[in-house]
């Protein structure tokens, strides 16, 4: 790793994020959240000076900021489509992947002390910044919008090679393909659905009953509560004498440790199952329809495959632009995974026609 190009190219990434958050913080009108980014946007300034004296005082010049820098390029404009505090889901994800690669660099580069405990702190902030915007993000239920867009392209990439693969069976009966995919969707949408629902309802009822049989034990032996609590210190590896110590001033205290063995329970399991499905059907829409559109399943093939990669090119734009990655690589690497998925079924399905010898 060449640490001085390494070190601009965070020097860049911070001037721009404090741009971004000073940016944002103009135009949200919730006062809170307005305070918040610009604390945030003082610290990415911070940051940016640390680099800046890491690249200088080893007798490098600083990098010049590139006019047709991606986040300069194209945050205005989703800033100003979607209200402010819509990015923030995305936003939480570029700090994690900056405290990764500050991570990276403490342990692989020889600094100073002085150096070591500047990153260290960056570290701290960064882990901060992203718990903010965790925090936001489940508070407004953005999370639910990030869900959306994943199980959309899960049934967007599944149905693409479905009606791929059946192209290539019935290539002059594009009707039944389309309806197919549909029915195909539609199943795929109810299994992930009914799967989700009963994935949440299970785990909230065992949730739920643990929840019961501790309240039943804090209720009728309450001292038993300190025993347990005991085990699960020790089961850290905590020293016998320090779990002694915290355990009796606990008793002495009175202190009542119900809160410390309730298991939360799971969000509503109609609406994880509805959500889920959905988010799924949403996606077939896109392959499926230029099936009704055309003649030829071929051409309607083609059509469902440009569809299908410009909006899977949007929403990987989406995501990179705000998560410091570069678009071109996540644009390529969705792609490619939804074409290999679609040239895999096309394949497989002109090895059944062979084989089974369909004539359509």
């Amino acid at each position: 790793m060449d640490l001085i190009e390494k070190a601009k190219e965070f020097y860049i990434n911070e001037i721009y994020d404090y741009n971004f958050y000073s940016f944002l913080a103009d135009k949200t009108k919730n006062l809170s959240l307005k305070e918040n980014l610009l604390k945030i946007a003082k610290a990415e300034e911070k940051h940016s000076n640390f680099w800046k004296y890491f690249i200088t005082s080893r007798g490098h010049n600083l990098p010049e900021i590139p006019q047709g820098y991606t986040k300069n390029k194209y945050w205005q404009f989703f800033a100003n489509v979607f209200n402010p505090i819509l990015l923030i889901s995305i936003l939480e994800q570029g700090e994690s992947n900056a405290l990764k690669d500050y991570y990276k660099f403490l342990k692989e580069a020889d600094l100073n002390e002085y150096e070591v405990n500047s990153l260290k702190n960056i570290i701290l902030d960064e882990i901060e910044h992203e718990t903010f915007f965790s925090k936001e993000a489940e508070k407004l239920g953005l999370t639910n919008v990030r869900d959306l867009i994943l199980g959309m392209n899960d049934g967007l990439v599944e149905i693409l090679g479905t009606v791929a693969g059946l192209s290539a069976v019935y290539p002059t009966n594009p009707f039944l393909v389309g309806i197919s995919g549909c029915v195909v969707g539609i199943a795929g949408s109810l299994s992930m659905g009914i799967g989700a629902y009963i994935s949440v309802r299970s785990q909230r009822q065992i949730s739920e009953a643990f929840n019961e049989r501790n309240k039943i034990i804090m209720d009728i032996f309450p001292e038993k509560s300190y025993e347990l609590f005991e085990e699960k210190l020790k089961e850290s590896d905590i020293p016998d004498n320090v779990v002694k110590e915290v355990v009796e001033k606990l008793k002495k205290e009175n202190v009542s440790l119900s809160s410390v063995f309730q298991k939360e329970v799971e969000e509503n399991e109609i609406k994880s199952g509805f959500f889920t499905g959905f988010s799924y059907l949403l996606g077939v829409i896109f392959p499926v329809l230029p099936f009704f559109l055309f003649g030829n399943s071929f051409v309607a093939l083609g059509f469902s495959l440009v569809f299908a990669m410009l909006i899977l090119s949007f929403v990987a734009s989406f995501v990179a632009i705000f998560s410091g990655i570069s678009i071109k690589k996540k644009i390529t690497e969705m792609i490619l995974a939804a074409s290999f998925a679609a040239a895999t079924s096309f394949t497989f399905g002109k090895i059944v026609q062979y084989f089974f010898g369909i004539e359509v």
